[in-house]
């Protein structure tokens, strides 16, 4: 399991009422549900993954997360995750505020832009970067609002979220010190947990 999935699990509270949003193939959950008896629901859009999901007993529902979350009561789960999917949605800012409506505690996870190896590649190249964080070319890339450790942390503040914790992992999904030091500089990917004040 990739780092930042298994420290979004030390911030899952065992026996609790999770939703993953953008769950792919159900990994996350079914690894939630058999290491935290969590209760967890999953929301996708790709047909595939969403089989895959099933015949992992996850449950999932088809939807695009670009119509928000309206079909889901307030407080209706304890945690929300998105994990590297907020930035392949239409509205961000719209969807976070649907996102700590629904849940109690919001994880977030997505690749920072602000990580040198992407300014590197801007200033060195003049092309849009490829990593592995941000495998796609221009063109044909899913992540439609790409952001930084700092722009994320701008808009909670801006919603009036709570910043319980937050943090940056390296290119090669570890915690280091220049990670912990500079995040916008030498994280690769952030992960947020946020709540409503």
């Amino acid at each position: 399991m990739r780092l930042d999935l298994a420290l979004v699990q030390a911030w899952v509270k065992p026996n609790s009422r999770v939703i993953d949003l953008g769950c792919g193939d159900g990994e996350l959950l079914a690894h939630l549900r058999d290491s935290l008896n969590v209760r967890g629901y999953g929301l996708e859009i790709d047909a595939d993954k969403i089989t895959i999901a099933v015949e992992r007993g996850i449950n999932v529902i088809e939807q695009d997360l670009n119509h928000g979350l309206a079909n889901i009561a307030d407080d209706s789960f304890d945690t929300l995750l998105m994990t590297q999917a907020l930035q392949a949605v239409q509205n961000p800012s719209v969807l976070l505020d649907d996102m700590v409506r629904v849940a109690r505690e919001v994880i977030v996870t997505f690749p920072n832009f602000g990580h040198w190896r992407t300014r590197w590649y801007l200033a060195s190249k003049g092309r849009m970067p490829e990593s592995r964080a941000l495998p796609h070319r221009w063109y044909d890339t899913p992540n439609i609002h790409l952001c930084t450790y700092h722009d994320f942390k701008a808009l909670c503040l801006e919603k009036g979220l709570i910043i319980h914790d937050r943090l940056a992992v390296d290119q090669d999904q570890q915690d280091n010190l220049l990670s912990r030091l500079l995040p916008n500089l030498f994280g690769e990917i952030a992960i947020y947990r946020v709540s409503r004040a």
